[in-house]
């Protein structure tokens, strides 16, 4: 009797954890992702995404609501017969739209004060307030990079925010110089203050992929001594209903 239950919840076990794989590959290709991919998005490695799809594991609850919010399916849908759910795969597209919507308001906004100010003061140069709009678009990729994890457009939103400051700065000291009649000779030096920050931007993303990667060989390793763990259980089970018997 004991055999038969054993037999039974295994067979299901078994039954639900194949669901979970099958759902886990047809999700992920349906949003684009390689199992790389996937894996740094939830900071993991791509053989725990593989051991997952393969059936011989199945991810924690957390991973899952994880994985729920990134393909916009619920929980339930990881362990039905996938007939009816399909990923929507708009989050990128979403995403992108935020983005370019955030931009041209930045943009707009300097637009028209440019030509507002342009009408009541037009020997002005009022050309730099695009410069200055250069710099409010870049932060606000930054922080849109930050929140979705875009480590590139984070890395090319700060370089251009650094240098485009030091612009911004070095032409609006220039001009206040200028009317004040003061020298100006020395104000090209303020670039040399974009290298060191430059160079510190370039460490910072170098360090952290080395811990990332760290950490993912750390959760590896985890994943691993889990695994041993769980066949060492389940051989003892195996052994001790084989006993019963």
């Amino acid at each position: 009797m004991q055999k038969k239950c054993y037999d039974y919840i295994m067979e299901n076990t078994n039954e639900i954890n194949r669901k979970i794989a099958d759902n886990l590959i047809r999700f992920r290709k349906e949003a684009g992702y390689t199992q790389a991919e996937l894996a740094e998005k939830i900071n993991y490695s791509d053989k725990s995404v593989s051991k997952w799809e393969s059936g011989n594991g199945i991810p924690d609850v957390y991973t899952l609501m994880q994985l729920a919010e990134l393909y916009g399916v619920t929980l339930d849908d990881f362990v039905g017969d996938g007939k009816q759910v399909k990923v929507e795969n708009n989050t990128g597209r979403l995403r992108i739209l935020i983005m370019l919507l955030s931009s041209g308001i930045a943009w707009l906004v300097a637009t028209l004060f440019y030509v507002v100010m342009q009408i009541l003061f037009p020997q002005g140069d009022w050309w730099i307030v695009f410069l200055y709009a250069v710099m409010a678009n870049a932060i606000l990729l930054i922080v849109f990079a930050g929140i979705w994890h875009y480590r590139i457009l984070n890395f090319i939103s700060v370089s251009t925010l650094i240098w485009v400051s030091i612009a911004c700065l070095f032409i609006t000291t220039n001009k206040i110089l200028e009317v004040q009649g003061k020298p100006r000779e020395g104000l090209w030096q303020l670039f040399v203050i974009g290298a060191p920050l430059q160079a510190l931007e370039i460490l910072w993303v170098f360090f952290r992929s080395i811990f990332q990667k760290t950490a993912k060989i750390k959760e590896c390793i985890k994943c691993r001594t889990r695994r041993g763990k769980k066949s060492t259980s389940e051989t003892t089970k195996d052994a001790t209903t084989n006993s019963e018997e």
